[in-house]
């Protein structure tokens, strides 16, 4: 049996590391650096979003253990600490459209039988 506050203490980490999923932009930005590396200016970039805003997003993926750094010289790079976390995205989408796909069936019999 699990000591009920390490239980908690899991959990937790586990509500820690879905909110820094829960943002839109942190997910744009683990996508691209699965792609490839990049450093805070090429994805201010490529999701044209302001650089703090980028930095700040990134802090939080750093701290929550999504992404990891590289620095060379003056320049950090960032990428993925664990590509699993892809693959649990990807898993969400197809659970996501599995979703959607039962809702527009559901709404495609309703329109029928009532026609």
């Amino acid at each position: 049996m699990v000591n009920p506050t390490l239980k908690q203490e899991i959990i937790q980490l586990e509500a820690d590391f879905c909110a820094a999923l829960s943002d839109p932009t942190r997910i744009f930005i683990l996508y691209a650096l699965n792609e490839q590396p990049r450093n805070v200016t090429e994805l201010t970039t490529e999701l044209g979003i302001p650089q703090p805003t980028t930095s700040r997003h990134l802090k939080i993926l750093r701290e929550r253990g999504l992404v990891d750094t590289k620095r060379q010289g003056t320049i950090i790079t960032y990428h993925l600490a664990d590509v699993r976390v892809i693959e649990a995205l990807d898993l969400l989408r197809a659970a996501m459209r599995a979703r959607l796909t039962q809702r527009a069936n559901l709404v495609n019999e309703f329109a029928q039988e009532n026609v």
